[in-house]
């Protein structure tokens, strides 16, 4: 990971983590117990933002916005290094 994406992604508040002691360390939203692979999950059976939102209520919109916007981060520094 490049030094101006590991700044950007430190400078926010963290919006996924692991904990051994939640679901086994499984990566979460901050303060809920909802993995990232369920929002991966949704996202990929062509549910909607809102659709997600509905169906797991602890996460907040811009939880779910921010762990997209980590996602475009970090596969367009990946992209770019593989030049």
């Amino acid at each position: 990971m490049d030094n101006a994406l590991e700044m950007r992604m430190n400078a926010r508040p963290k919006v996924i983590h692991s904990d051994p002691n939640i679901l086994g360390g499984t990566p979460v939203f901050v303060g809920t117990r909802v993995p990232l692979q369920n929002f991966i999950d949704c996202l990929e059976a062509g549910d909607s933002l809102d659709q997600f939102l509905a169906s797991f209520p602890t996460v907040s919109r811009e939880q779910a916005v921010a762990a997209l916007e980590l996602a475009r981060e970090a596969l367009e520094a990946s992209a770019h290094s593989a030049q």
